[in-house]
């Protein structure tokens, strides 16, 4: 309250008695000194006959604990009415059915809790009574008949016994039995706020509550309750009318939220009431989630009214409530039935009939049909059903798993590890303990909690905003870190450009081969013989180039970081099981790894299969000469995954430019590149000095990071053992969802120090989800890279948070 007075608001004048000097209130003479107080205030009194005050007072006394709390006592109000003075104050009101309700309410509440009158009897003699007048009579002689005393007249005896009632209410084995429900020390203590009840002609005064914006569409739309004539005690005195129908209409709370909103940067609510056409507050604040639509408006006319300036302005909004602006939301109504909980692995909403199968999903997404892909888990076969499908849900893996990568970088819901699903895809049904799904009924699924639904749920679509576009330019202009987008075709960097990706930091050439693609995969790692092997290079250079250059022409002048061909074996191997031959499936079995993840992939493969990279640098090589001729210079940087040896990366990085050269000859072009290196096991972050005498630039992969560091694998830890963790406070949160700062953060900053150390001017990035984490981004943006990178559809998030970042660390550097 003190806030709003020196805000220069008008506010109703109170009293706050703190935690632990309550019981001094409960005697007459402390209750008498504040009263005259209250009068001062005021400039009102409390006269026994209210003939002779032309603008009378009443009190109204309510309760706060330090913590949020249910179940607090109940506000009493109009203390200070008496049988001598009542009359005269109805003719004042105009009005008497509240001022006696109200009256009622107090006068047995103080006798039950400060004069110790039969709950029962209370009750009896309010049932008998016909009417609020004889109600109030009926429990005055009922005082009187069993303390042998009238109840008092004096205001200032009325308000010790509310006093005394209000603390003995809280100390009450009910009240103790209400705080040991909510884990409340038994001795927890309330606070008392005594304030004037002010009173005035019935059509010229009220209380009620407002909030300053529309939390839909955010725009300035004062909107609340009020009612008319005597601010009551609890309970609630019912629905009220629209503020429009207030004395003085909304025009009288203008002045008040301008002055409110800027102060608190947020959407604000209050509490008033109105006497004679001039308005009061009883309290005022922040509304507690309005919602990013709300705040990204808000933030935009602040500045517009010259109120706040751009950097408030950004540190306004949340980047992790972006997600509600850019991803469709489920509109939950209590009565939806849960049909599993898994991971939030991609966010986002979405509605449609269940498929078993890749065949399915993409045969019903033919036919119009909105199709959820239910699999235990998804593999690159899987890619075109996943592209189709309006969401996916898997009832193994976690937030870095195959489902939940390919689900992001695409903007379709996930969820992920929903591990009591049972799926039985010869009975075409899906179980969890009773309840039975078949296929092709319909669920729905909310990518942002990890909640899957029965049946088809209301979906609100996303609302991106002018304010967004408006705020997000001021991050841009404040943010240190660049931010590129992990994509890997051309519809995805489109996307990424669209939502303000600077380049891309990712391309993942493996996932070129996806889908209808995958079989030129298939034949490299099934080959045979030379012959055949030289035979699957040729087809997938060409398919490599014809990709490539879709690509390059999308990214036109940005720069693109191309990682050269990184996943295990195990993925390119047909998923059916079926081979052509004996020979084939001998083949296959030979590739057979225990631990794929830690097998022959990435750079180890090239060092085996040394016609790979050249092949693939060869393509991009010559995919950029033809967009060149185009008038298109895309800067090209060619990325050499899962080095763990300085001696791995040169050899690499010899591929590159032998094939560069090829190219060179062949067409007369030499195209501008340059080199790098994903660190993503231990040792490489700690050999990062070494590597930099070979990189160009070194990209921190850090999905893979977290893995090897922790010892842990991404696609199982998180059904088997991270949810444990997280219930029991050994992890605050999942290590692939926030960069763990203390392990791989550690590592990330040693290595950043050693490149830089021995390379000054060596570009650093990450592109691992964790790019699109804000506390993550908060972290990478103190450690000092120059750029993150992550999925497309993330990029607000990341704009943001990369801003936020600095002026998280501004304020601290000025702390």
């Amino acid at each position: 309250m003190d806030n709003l007075v020196g805000l220069g608001l008008p506010v109703v004048p109170g009293l706050t008695i703190p935690v632990g000097a309550g019981e001094e209130l409960a005697h007459r003479e402390t209750a008498g000194v504040a009263i005259d107080l209250l009068e001062k205030l005021a400039v009102r009194g409390i006269w026994p006959d209210v003939r002779t005050e032309r603008r009378p007072m009443l009190m109204h006394l309510r309760c706060s604990a330090p913590v949020p709390v249910s179940a607090l006592p109940p506000a009493l109000s109009v203390i200070g009415l008496s049988p001598r003075n009542v009359d005269a104050l109805v003719e004042v009101i105009g009005r008497d059915r509240d001022v006696f309700d109200s009256w009622a309410h107090t006068l047995r509440f103080t006798a039950e809790n400060a004069l110790g009158i039969d709950a029962d009897d209370l009750d009896d003699a309010i049932d008998e009574s016909p009417d609020v007048r004889s109600r109030v009579q009926a429990l005055l002689d009922l005082v009187e008949e069993s303390t042998g005393a009238p109840y008092p007249s004096d205001p200032a005896e009325q308000l010790g016994l509310a006093a005394q009632a209000m603390l003995a209410r809280w100390a009450s084995p009910r009240g103790q039995r209400a705080r040991r429900s909510l884990s409340l020390p038994d001795d927890l203590g309330i606070a008392l706020h005594l304030r004037a009840l002010r009173l005035g002609s019935w059509d010229e005064s009220g209380y009620g509550h407002a909030v300053s914006r529309s939390l839909e569409t955010g725009r300035y739309a004062p909107h609340g309750v009020f009612h008319l004539g005597v601010r009551r005690a609890d309970p609630d005195p019912g629905p009220g009318e629209p503020l429009e129908a207030m004395p003085g209409g909304t025009a009288i709370l203008d002045q008040i939220f301008a002055t409110l909103e800027p102060h608190l940067r947020g959407v604000a609510e209050v509490e008033f009431e109105v006497r004679d056409r001039q308005l009061a507050l009883l309290s005022a604040g922040a509304v507690e989630h309005p919602g990013p639509r709300a705040v990204t408006t808000l933030a935009v006319d602040l500045v517009a009214d010259h109120a706040i300036g751009r950097r408030d302005a950004v540190a306004m909004l949340d980047p992790n409530l972006m997600q509600d602006l850019l991803h469709p939301q489920i509109k939950l109504d209590g009565g939806e039935q849960l049909v599993a909980h898994g991971l939030p692995a991609s966010p986002g909403a979405a509605t449609g009939r269940i498929a078993l199968s890749a065949d399915t999903a993409l045969r019903w997404a033919d036919e119009g049909t909105p199709v959820i892909l239910v699999a235990a888990e998804t593999s690159p076969a899987d890619v075109p059903a996943l592209m189709a499908a309006t969401a996916v849900i898997t009832s193994k893996g976690g937030l870095a798993s195959h489902a939940a990568v390919v689900a992001r970088g695409a903007g379709r819901p996930a969820v992920c590890g929903a591990t009591e699903l049972r799926i039985d895809r010869e009975a075409r049904t899906v179980t969890n303990g009773d309840i039975v799904i078949s296929e092709g009924d319909v669920v729905s699924v909310n990518g942002r909690t990890g909640h899957v639904y029965l049946g088809e749920v209301a979906i609100r679509p996303p609302e991106p905003s002018a304010e967004l576009d408006t705020l997000l330019g001021w991050a841009d202009d404040i943010r240190r870190l660049g931010v590129r987008a992990n994509a890997d075709n051309a519809a995805d960097a489109a996307t990424a450009f669209r939502l303000g990706a600077e380049g891309i930091g990712l391309c993942r050439t493996e996932h070129q081969f996806l889908g209808e693609q995958l079989p030129l995969v298939q034949r490299l790692v099934l080959a045979e013989t030379e012959q055949e092997e030289i035979g699957a290079i040729a087809a997938l250079t060409a398919a490599q180039e014809a990709d490539f250059t879709e690509l390059l022409r999308e990214v036109a002048d940005r720069p693109i970081t191309v990682r050269l061909l990184d996943a295990p074996l195990h993925e390119f191997l047909p998923a059916d099981g079926h081979y052509r031959d004996e020979a084939q499936a001998r083949r296959a079995a030979d590739t057979h790894e225990s631990n794929p993840m830690l097998g022959l992939r990435g750079v180890r493969y090239a060092m085996v299969q040394k016609r790979l990279y050249p092949a693939q640098a060869e393509a991009l090589f010559r995919a950029w000469v033809a967009v060149s001729a185009e008038g298109v210079r895309p800067r090209l940087e060619v990325m050499v995954p899962l080095v763990s040896l300085p001696e791995e990366l040169a050899e690499a990085i010899a591929q590159v430019h032998g094939a560069a050269a090829v190219v060179a000859e062949s067409t007369g072009v030499s195209v501008p590149y340059t080199v790098g290196s994903m660190v993503e096991t231990p040792r490489a972050a700690l050999m990062a000095g070494r590597l930099a005498e070979h990189a160009d630039f070194l990209s921190f992969g850090t999905n893979d990071l977290t893995q090897l560091t922790y010892g842990f694998s991404r696609d199982d830890v998180e059904k088997s053992m991270l949810t444990h963790y997280l219930a029991h406070g050994l992890l605050s949160d999942s290590p692939f969802a926030v960069l763990d700062r203390d392990g791989v953060g550690a590592l990330v900053s040693r290595a950043v120090l050693h490149a830089r150390s021995a390379r000054p001017d060596i570009k650093l990035g990450l592109c691992g989800e964790h790019g699109g984490d804000p506390d993550s981004i908060d972290f990478l943006n103190s450690a000092g890279l120059h750029y993150v990178s992550c999925s497309p559809r993330r990029m607000p998030v990341a704009r943001l948070a990369a801003a936020r970042a600095v002026l998280t660390g501004d304020a601290e550097g000025a702390a």
